[in-house]
Order: C-alpha cells, then structure tokens, then sequence
C-alpha cells in the first residue's frame, strides 16, 4: 500500500508505508526542521507576544517581484516572513473576499527552505521565495485540493503538479494557496453572476463590493488586487483573465495559445484554453510570463523570447499606431458608458505619448444571427464533453470518470450546487456526441477561427496597427480568445463611482512582446494603481432558483447562450 507524501516543494509523491513518512509527520519535521535551520531557530519566528513576527506593512505591500527580491537579498526581509504576513492578510480579509478558496498548509515551510536556499547561496530562479497564488483549476499534487470550486472533486487527487505549477516551483515560488473562481470556469451552467463557487462562496470586488469582480479567474484577480499574496495565475477560455483583470484593477495577460502548457489544468476546451499570469504591475506580469513559459502546439518551433521584461520600455508609444476597436465602445457590445469614459482617458494617454490611434472594425459578432458566438459554444461544448472525461481518468480517490457522472453528483447535491443556478452547459455538452471529426464541429472551428483571425489579422494589416484596444469589461474578449492570439488587461484608473476600469489591448500571433511594452510604457506614464478600499456593501445572497424543488428540469432546444462568455453579460435577443 502506497502513502502519499511531499518533497521539498510541497509537492506529493508515492513512498511505501512502510518506513515511509506520514504526511502529518511531513508537515511537523519539515517545519521544525526547516525552522532550526533558519537563522535564529523558531524563536525568531515569534515576537514577544508569542504571535508570528511579519514584516512591517509598509514595507512589502505595493513592492513589485524585483523588489521584493532585492529586499530578500539585502537581508531585509525572509520569505519566511514575507509568506507570514500574506497568510495574515488572507486571515483578515479573506472572510469577506472569498478569494482563496484554500490556504497552502505547507506554505511555511516551503518559506523556510527558501531561505536556507538563500542564505546558502542557492537561488531556484526569478521567484525564489516569492508567495504565488493559483487558480483551483490548477493541479497541484500537494496537501491542497484541486476542485474549479466543484463539491464533486473533494477529496479527488492529481496526479502530479501541472507544469504550471511545476515551472513556478522550479522557479523558487511559495505555491502559497488557491485562488476561488466561478464554479467549473463559468462552464456548469447560466449563472446570474460571476465568481461564485460552491466550495468558495461568493469573490467580491474589493474596490467596490456589489461590483461584478467579472470570471471565472474572480479570485485571482482580487488576490493579486488586495495584496494577499505577491503574484497569481489565472486561466481563461474567453475572457476569464482579462475581465476579472479589468475589473480589478490588475495587469492580465491571456497569452497566445500553445505559448503555457495546459497539462493539468482542469479543462474547456483545448483550443483556447490558456493560463496567464494576474498581477499588480505590467514587470510582474512579464517575469511570470518568463516563468511560466512552456510551449506547445502551433507555438513550437517559432523564435520565442528569452527575457520579456526587454522589452518594458518608455518611449514604445512613440510612433505606435493603436486600433480603437469602435464596436466595443457602445452599449450594444458591451461598453458601458462610465467604464468607457475612463478606458478614453487612457487612450488620450497614449496618444500624448506619441500614438495614433486609428478607428478600426474587426468584425460584427452579433451578425447571421450571432452565429459567431453560437459557433464558439458549440466548439467548447465538443471539445469540453471529451476533455473532462479524459482529465477525470487520471485522478484517483474520485468515482467520477464523464461528464455524465458530473451531472449526477450535481442533481444528488442540488441544494449545494445549484441552490441558484443550474447545469444547462454540462447538459449541453453531455447531449453533444463529443466526436471532434463531427461535421457540425469541424464547420464550426472553421468558421470561428477564420472570423477571429480574419478579422484580427485584417484590421492589423489594413490600418497597419502595432495592437487593438477596446474598453474592459465589454464584448471585446472573444475574438482574441477564439484566434488564441494574445490579449492584455490594463489598468488606467477608477470611476468617480469606484469602478476599476481600463482597456484591452490585443494583437497577433505571439506578440506579447508587442503588447507588453505597450501597456508598460502606458502604465509609467499613468500610474494607474491605487489600493482598494472596499467601498460599499456586500450586496444580498440571490433569490434560490426554485431548481432543487423538484423533479431535475434536462435542457431542450437550447441553441446558444443566452450571455455573453466572456463577461456573463446578457446578449441582445
């Protein structure tokens, strides 16, 4: 019989009972023994209160990574101590946000360990103990769960890290928890809003708390907003890192497709799932980037860069012609007037760094009957039905194997899963045939892809554009998703209201070089980060759906969404 236990990592592997190490005993020898390592022993660790010593406040909170590890490496702060102070925040804070679905119990002493590294001249990389927060879409093979905020995977566990997590891990990162998000990555059912889980409660926007923190990455956003932590990772199918970004203030980078491996993230769809790295300045942003990197797909075999953070650059606006994708500024896409009027202060911005901006159209959406949007549903629905059954046979500890053994546990434990929201997605999916050389599949690719690129390519080409930009929390997700070409999140300031706000900045196959020098150099100019201040109230828990009341209601004659995916905003009819 096999136990499982952690490496230094924290991660878990298979060792024989016999003479093996529990994981409690683990978690005890390697904490204490870390903690004598450490200069000082325990004792340091503690004040005189006997409560756990953390740095000043003002000493870590708005520090970028580089920062961070210029103080480490000065002797000004541990990671140990650093790490201390985040789980403290996420202690004060967290009962309101509900954006860490779970804290990482080895965190501490992973913390530790980091520091002997240091002190002993040994640096894993770029993060080294740097505290990162994950998406609970994103294996990690440790004492934590890995669930997308589903009851139905409690208790289930991975068979490894995913290489996300394995990257940052190699990189010296504190894997310091994970991060709540809309249920399955808003891919269960029609839900009325976003960032609800049934493990993880509701997500609230921490700069104003009845604002939408938007989905499915809620919690990585506000986690990265709120300071509970130095960096988080996301994942976005459409518009789940960008909108939960725009919507908190934060810097997110949907990268291309193919550019960071999918293996071990809970899936959609393999054509445009994605992680992507959520952080508080656009040279976070870009040292994840660097870390996280791990191509695949159409991206291998293409010249990547070496170091991201070369090109974070003043002076890139200069001479740069940015589209303004018009459609996305009015209502009917999406844009709402007084996130718009901020999104146009920050293009007023670029043009005073020496941009031009040039109108330009990649392509009506809602056109033939929104088949665009329809065709994209279909091709998640495909891929989705297969996808999940193939993730689900590699976990263990778990009965459940299909898509259709999902649904079951969701009707068994209605009054926890869908005591405010259905699964007509998973039904939808489950009613497909899965078969990816389907013709209803294959036509609908098809069509989505040469619309998204096409169009995205065209406008690039036709106004000869170095990015395209559209106000956040609009329509404006789906083309750049559907193309998987790259899409960044940029903070430029708050509503008099207190909405964050800013723009999405989109380009070409692998031009994330491109984009981030372009929001960096607009970010130094604007600096638009401000803290959040938790204005206004929580708003009440929603009305109960009535759907647990009786006999389970399958889905007929659904064709598409009645929302848009990226945003969970109502489509026209």
């Amino acid at each position: 019989m096999a136990k499982n236990t952690c490496d230094a990592n924290g991660s878990t592997n298979e060792r024989p009972e016999t003479g093996g190490v529990s994981r409690r005993s683990f978690l005890g020898t390697t904490l204490a023994g870390g903690a004598a390592l450490y200069a000082g022993g325990i004792a340091s660790l503690y004040g005189s209160s006997g409560t756990p010593a953390s740095p000043n406040t003002a000493s870590f909170l708005e520090k970028s990574i580089p920062e961070l590890q210029q103080l480490m490496s000065s002797g000004a702060l541990s990671s140990l101590r650093l790490t201390l102070a985040y789980l403290d925040r996420i202690r004060t804070l967290n009962s309101r946000l509900h954006a860490v679905i779970q804290a990482n119990p080895l965190a501490v002493a992973i913390a530790v360990q980091r520091d002997w590294e240091r002190r002993h001249g040994h640096i894993r990389g770029p993060l080294h103990g740097i505290p990162v927060i994950v998406k609970d879409n994103v294996a990690t093979a440790d004492l934590m769960q890995t669930t997308a905020g589903s009851l139905a995977l409690v208790g289930s566990r991975v068979p490894a890290d995913s290489v996300v997590v394995n990257r940052l891990r190699a990189a010296g990162a504190v894997i310091l928890g994970k991060a709540n998000l809309s249920e399955w990555a808003n891919f269960r059912g029609f839900a009325p809003f976003n960032g609800w889980s049934a493990r993880g409660n509701f997500t609230r926007d921490p700069y104003l708390l009845d604002f939408d923190p938007c989905g499915s990455s809620s919690g990585s956003a506000v986690a990265a907003a709120t300071n509970l932590c130095a960096a988080t990772v996301g994942t976005e199918t459409d518009g789940s890192v960008v909108c939960p970004s725009g919507n908190n203030l934060v810097v997110g980078l949907k990268p291309t497709v193919g550019l960071i491996s999918q293996d071990g993230i809970i899936p959609i769809a393999h054509s445009q799932d994605t992680a992507g790295p959520m952080c508080r300045t656009v040279t976070d942003v870009a040292i994840m980037l660097n870390v996280l990197k791990s191509p695949f797909g159409e991206v291998i075999g293409h010249q990547l860069p070496s170091d991201y953070t070369t090109f974070l650059q003043r002076g890139t606006l200069n001479g740069a012609r940015i589209g303004m994708d018009t459609r996305y500024f009015t209502e009917d896409y999406g844009g709402e007037p007084d996130l718009v009027a901020v999104a146009k202060q920050g293009i007023a911005a670029m043009q005073s760094l020496g941009a031009t901006i040039v109108p330009t159209d990649t392509g009506d959406p809602f056109a033939d009957d929104f088949k665009f949007y329809n065709d994209e549903l279909l091709v998640l629905l495909f891929e989705f039905k297969g996808q999940i059954a193939q993730y689900l046979s590699t976990l263990s500890h778990t009965s459940r194997r299909t898509l259709a053994d999902l649904i079951a546990f969701n009707i068994a434990h209605c009054p926890q899963e869908m005591k405010y929201f259905g699964q007509e997605i998973f039904e939808m999916a489950q009613a497909t045939s899965g078969d990816l050389t389907d013709p209803a599949y294959v036509a609908a690719r098809a069509a989505n892809l040469a619309f998204a690129r096409g169009g995205i390519d065209g406008a690039l080409q036709t106004g000869n554009l170095d990015a395209i930009v559209a106000p956040t929390y609009s329509f404006a997700s789906s083309p750049a998703a559907v193309a998987g070409y790259p899409d960044i999140s940029i903070p430029v300031g708050l509503t008099p209201e207190g909405k964050p706000a800013g723009l999405w900045m989109y380009a070409g196959f692998l031009e994330e070089p491109t984009l981030l020098g372009l929001a960096y150099d607009l970010e130094q100019e604007i600096h638009p980060r401000s803290q959040p201040q938790m204005l206004g109230m929580v708003p009440p828990e929603p009305p109960d759906a009535g759907i647990c009341s009786g006999p389970p209601r399958p889905l007929t004659g659904r064709t598409r969404l009645p929302y848009h995916f990226g945003t969970g905003k109502p489509l026209p009819h």
